[in-house]
């Protein structure tokens, strides 16, 4: 009893009581860490440590017929903030002191004006693909692209850098929830400032340095038309494009192949598991990744020569044209009729989808959307204008077929016993009262003379409108032509008033009216007048450069109507092809091969007849048939409700021309518009002409002659000219 009295022994009691108590309360606790709760730690062990990253599949790459890249990625530099990497205060520091100091630091080099810092190189690599194997090695130099419009000259994005406010609300939005989810607090850094924040990453804890492809375009305004550009997901697409795999923070195709294409060129992406030290900095990979599949690469059937030498031909009309007929906008289109394959696809005025490549600035989008000359609108798919005298090709076709004429059948001027260029066209509702007759006039008669009577050879060659009013409309009692409903049948036979389906986005329909288009949309009823307006490609017939492209190729080829295709084949990244092409037939236009044939030999003669509309269109060696065509448009409606027309009272014009070679074996169609360019025997056809040498030129072929099967003139048809020396019919 005295011994527990003691108050040394009670001491000891309590304490070795209180060490059992802390020892069962640590035991306890460690089990509660250990054997409760250690998954869950475990779990918070490893995401401080472990990390998914994602691996973006590299962008496929486009290159022209040659082997020209088009297209192609180039490194761009990101940084990134990781909340949960950033250190933590020191005791006694304000709240937020840690962030800031790497903040300060990270910022002050962001800052610095390129040049005042390290300049050792970066090691980059990023992937990329080989030039495809099947396609022969670019011949390397080539003239440099022409400069774009002064319009379309925007300066690019500077870097981009985030305000330093909203880094820090975001930081501390992070901590509150995904504190490892990287921020994105600058892009577009140049190679030095990134040698930089990698050089001093010991101070810069939390943040990371990101390698990241941005699109390049080294043939820039030349295809931007046919590229087009990538961006990040539309707002309104967004749940879309993430249903297909794809981040918030993506880019992707918006316009033109980079957009029509995208799920070829995307690729597969990845992620791996990652090991990060206590900075937050990769230490090794954890596991096996799979790597990410590059997107496959398109050659282009595009000759990038062609459409630089075209582009060139079309600016230099522009340049050379002046006052009321000064052109600014245009399209020059070049076709395999074999085929459908796309050689060249020219819209002017153009702009350089580089701009877009960093992100365009709001001031520069604007600019190019308030520009009156729309640089981003592809004239030669989407801008539907009347057609002029090319259409007279399907009108002829849509005659012979018909049996509304034949090789002998002679229409024109003479009919009303005068040869002037004019022909009357009595009122459909009091057509005995010839007062009220209509005039419609042939282009000659300005020069005060008409085409008098031809057959359909000859009125292609010299394109008498007057043979053609009477082809579609007919005339009086005399004789009785093909109609709007058949003209319209043919119209849309060779493709007109739907889009051609080439992997373009945007393309226009056109417009073959009819009837009963008429009564819905001006509640008026159809007249024979506009049955004339429409039998010479005027009126309301609207068609798309591309389209009437197309349709020249069904005449050239002798029937076959092919969808236009940019894509030659695909590889992957080794250059293997997984998708050759394939020519793709939208239909078998309904005419006999010998009625085109005549065809043919009408536009041989609007080149080669001495009485031809386009006879300096020449290239040495090479049968051309062609057709020209000036198409009259209504403009700048003056203060008297009047169109404005030139000091002899003429209506503006467009200027187009369209053309096949060699006549034998035809292997290249050429079709030219020019806004407001004036006649196409002028303007349009000296452009073709210059891209039908530059073909040429490049493939050095041998002397072409004609075919034997074409009859020579005589009395009975005089309207085939004789044969030239060493020349088709």
């Amino acid at each position: 009893m005295g011994g527990l009295r003691d108050p040394r022994t009670a001491r000891l009691i309590v304490f070795r009581v209180g060490v059992v108590l802390l020892a069962a309360v640590l035991i306890g606790r460690l089990w509660q860490l250990q054997m409760v709760a250690g998954e869950k730690y475990r779990l918070l062990a490893d995401q401080n440590r472990l990390r998914e990253v994602d691996l973006p599949a590299p962008r496929g790459v486009v290159y022209d017929r040659n082997g020209e890249i088009l297209a192609r990625n180039q490194p761009s530099f990101t940084v990134e903030v990781v909340p949960g990497d950033l250190p933590e205060d020191e005791e006694g520091e304000p709240e937020g002191s840690g962030d800031a100091l790497v903040l300060d630091r990270l910022l002050a080099i962001l800052a610095r004006p390129v040049g005042e810092g390290s300049t050792a190189p970066l090691a980059l690599d990023i992937g990329g693909s080989p030039t495809p194997a099947p396609t022969a090695a670019p011949a390397g130099g080539g003239k440099p692209a022409p400069t774009p419009d002064p319009r379309s000259v925007i300066k690019e994005r500077d870097p981009w850098v985030m305000p330093r406010p909203e880094i820090e609300k975001k930081i501390a939005d992070g901590r509150l929830g995904g504190a490892y989810r990287p921020i994105t607090v600058a892009r577009y850094i140049d190679e030095e400032t990134a040698f930089l924040i990698a050089e001093d990453a010991v101070n810069l804890p939390g943040v990371q340095l990101v390698l990241e492809p941005i699109r390049d375009y080294p043939s820039g305004a030349l295809t931007s038309h046919i590229i087009g550009y990538m961006g990040h997901i539309p707002e309104e697409q967004l749940a879309d494009y993430q249903e297909r795999g794809y981040r918030a923070n993506d880019q992707v195709g918006l316009t033109a192949l980079e957009l029509g294409m995208e799920n070829e060129l995307r690729g597969t992406p990845s992620q791996e598991t990652i090991e990060v030290d206590v900075n937050g900095r990769k230490v090794r990979v954890v596991g096996e990744s799979k790597p990410a599949v590059p997107g496959y690469n398109l050659v282009l059937s595009i000759d990038l020569e062609l459409q630089r030498a075209a582009t060139e031909a079309l600016q230099a009309a522009f340049d050379r044209s002046e006052g009321f007929t000064k052109a600014n906008q245009g399209a020059v289109i070049a076709l395999d009729p074999r085929s459908g394959k796309v050689l060249a696809l020219v819209s002017l005025p153009s702009y350089d989808n580089n701009l877009f490549a960093k992100g365009i600035t709001d001031e520069a989008y604007k600019a190019l959307l308030d520009d009156p000359l729309l640089p981003m609108y592809d004239q030669a798919i989407a801008g539907m204008y009347p057609p002029g005298s090319i259409f007279k090709t399907i009108v002829a076709a849509g005659g012979l077929q018909e049996g509304v004429i034949n090789a002998n059948t002679r229409l024109g001027d003479g009919f009303d016993g005068a040869n002037d260029g004019i022909i009357w066209v009595p009122n459909d509702f009091v057509p005995w009262d010839m007062s009220l007759a209509q005039p419609f006039y042939s282009w000659t008669h300005k020069y005060g003379y008409g085409h008098g009577l031809h057959n359909v050879r000859h009125a292609l060659a010299v394109s008498d409108d007057i043979f053609f009013y009477e082809l579609g409309g007919g005339y009086r009692d005399s004789f009785n032509g093909l109609g709007s409903k058949r003209l319209g049948q043919y119209a849309s036979a060779f493709g007109l008033g739907e889009p051609t389906g080439i992997e373009l986005l945007g393309e226009s329909a056109g417009l073959v009216p009819t009837s009963k288009w008429k009564r819905i949309w001006y509640a008026e009823s159809w007249l024979t007048g506009d049955t004339y307006n429409m039998s010479i490609g005027q009126g309301y017939v609207l068609a798309t450069p591309i389209q009437m492209a197309n349709a020249t190729a069904a005449v050239a080829n002798r029937g076959t109507l092919y969808k236009p295709q940019l894509v030659d084949y695909l590889t992957d990244e080794n250059g293997d092809v997984v998708k050759p092409f394939e020519p793709k037939l939208l239909r078998k236009v309904p005419v006999d091969p010998r009625h085109l044939d005549m065809v043919r030999e009408g536009m041989y003669g609007a080149i080669n007849f001495p009485d031809g509309t386009a006879t300096r269109v020449r290239v040495p060696g090479v049968v051309i048939a062609g057709k020209t065509g000036t198409a009259e448009f209504a403009r700048d409606w003056n203060k008297d409700g009047k169109p404005d027309r030139d000091d002899k009272d003429n209506l503006p014009t467009h200027a187009w021309f369209t053309s096949f070679a060699p006549y034998v074996d035809p292997e290249i169609v050429v079709t030219v518009f020019v806004a407001n360019g004036g006649e196409g025997s002028g303007v349009a056809a000296p452009i073709a002409n210059e891209v039908l040498n530059a073909y040429f030129a490049a493939k050095n072929p041998p002397e072409q002659t004609g075919p034997a099967d074409v009859p020579t003139a005589t009395p009975e048809q005089p309207g085939i000219a004789p044969t030239p020396a060493g020349g088709a019919p």
